[in-house]
């Protein structure tokens, strides 16, 4: 049986947790500051998987993302350009951060996405807020 991939339009993290390693999807329309999120992420300690754009698939119930060949171990940095940058070659997706530039809720629902028939929990942030980066982190280390 072929294994179902999909291609979607999101930024791919993954945070070393103890021993394990969490992934989280960040999505959202372009410049929307999925990129810019994800580079300050890189400087607390992420690690890039994919930049914008990121294939993912399902193997032992669980979702997971690469990047595609085209664009491993590369980053946009707007202003800069394209950007060579360490990267993982896959992870486990544990977290989907919705980018928005809407005011965010001071207490959320609880809200999820589901991928490929998988839920995945979610938060909503906007990138270009000071404390998004924090909050993404804060959330990554929840089990």
């Amino acid at each position: 049986m072929a294994m179902s991939k999909l291609v979607i339009h999101a930024t791919s993290l993954s945070l070393l947790v103890g021993h394990v390693w969490r992934g989280v999807l960040i999505m959202g329309p372009s410049g929307s500051g999925k990129s810019d999120l994800a580079l300050r992420a890189l400087e607390k300690g992420c690690a890039l998987v994919s930049d914008d754009y990121s294939l993912l698939w399902i193997s032992g119930g669980r979702l997971y993302a690469s990047a595609p060949e085209s664009i491993a171990g590369r980053m946009e940095v707007r202003g800069l350009g394209i950007v060579a940058e360490n990267a993982r070659h896959l992870t486990r997706i544990d977290l989907a951060v919705l980018a928005q530039s809407d005011p965010i809720e001071r207490m959320p629902e609880h809200e999820t996405t589901t991928v490929l028939g998988q839920t995945i929990p979610t938060i909503r942030l906007n990138p270009r807020e000071a404390s998004s980066l924090s909050k993404l982190l804060t959330r990554l280390k929840v089990p």
